[in-house]
């Protein structure tokens, strides 16, 4: 079990070679990290330097934190996640979000590339989060077992609404100004890193999910313990049919489409920062 003292450790080093850190960080998910092009006087650290930072070993995680300016405010990206599939406990791979928490994190937009499982959706869409169903968490994979620190958040933290309300509604407008695809939409979180049989496509939209993915929810869970707002916004980076006899799905298709959705992202993401 990780222990304050662990995330200090972290957040020290962070401190010695970064600049202040901002209230608002963004983490951005596979094939989206393109999106770092848009941080303009951008300082770089990557994971690799800093103590207990889980380090990504999956294409379309570049590993490194970077800090500048995007859409006229102060902003702290995570470029690339570590993931549960890759063997790091739940607690490492939600450890940034515990040290930026401390750095003075206050909103966090959260990014994935998922597959849309609601048959309205097309790729390159994008899917602002409502609500997520853990079924990590659910099995008992969650970030929160074990002892609880009451200076980092309750025991039993309050999930009716982990994804901000007020956040999602300037993201709809912005996305209606700009003429950007989207929807909302229930997000499910699996643990992979092998992709979704039919059946188990089909199990997935009986208990209402319109977009899977493998990271996320462990995140907000930990975002929310630490009292830290949330949007949630999915890329469908493709389409599951959930036939047997359909195409293949390849992690090479989901960064492609990652490529193609990085402009409607940032116009997005820089749309909603403007208006906080």
């Amino acid at each position: 079990m990780l222990t304050r003292k662990t995330y200090e450790e972290a957040a020290s080093c962070i401190r010695q070679r970064l600049p202040a850190l901002p209230q608002i960080g963004l983490i951005l998910g596979s094939g989206l990290n393109d999106l770092e092009s848009a941080i303009t006087g951008a300082v770089t650290l990557p994971y690799a330097d800093i103590p207990h930072f889980p380090v990504p070993n999956v294409e379309g995680h570049r590993g490194r934190l970077v800090v500048g300016h995007l859409g006229g405010r102060e902003v702290v990206a995570m470029c690339g996640r570590a993931h549960y599939y890759e063997g790091h406990s739940m607690q490492e791979v939600t450890l940034p979000i515990r040290v930026l928490q401390i750095l003075g994190l206050r909103t966090l937009i959260v990014t994935n590339a998922a597959g849309g499982l609601n048959p309205h959706f097309r790729t390159g869409d994008l899917m602002l989060i409502a609500d997520h169903i853990n079924l990590v968490g659910m099995t008992g994979h969650n970030p929160l077992r074990g002892p609880n620190d009451p200076t980092l958040g309750p025991r039993f933290p309050d999930m009716t609404q982990a994804y901000d309300a007020e956040l999602r509604r300037m993201a709809w407008e912005v996305a209606q100004e700009r003429g950007i695809p989207i929807h909302e939409g229930v997000y499910v979180m699996l643990g992979g890193p092998s992709f979704e049989t039919p059946t188990e496509i089909r199990f997935l939209r009986m208990i209402g999910a319109d977009a899977v993915g493998m990271s996320t929810a462990n995140e907000v869970t930990v975002a929310r313990h630490g009292n830290t707002r949330v949007l949630g916004i999915s890329a469908i980076s493709n389409v599951v049919a959930g036939d047997p006899g359909a195409g293949k799905v390849t992690h090479e298709e989901v960064l492609q489409a990652g490529a193609m959705i990085v402009p409607r992202l940032s116009a997005l993401i820089q749309g909603v920062l403007q208006r906080m």
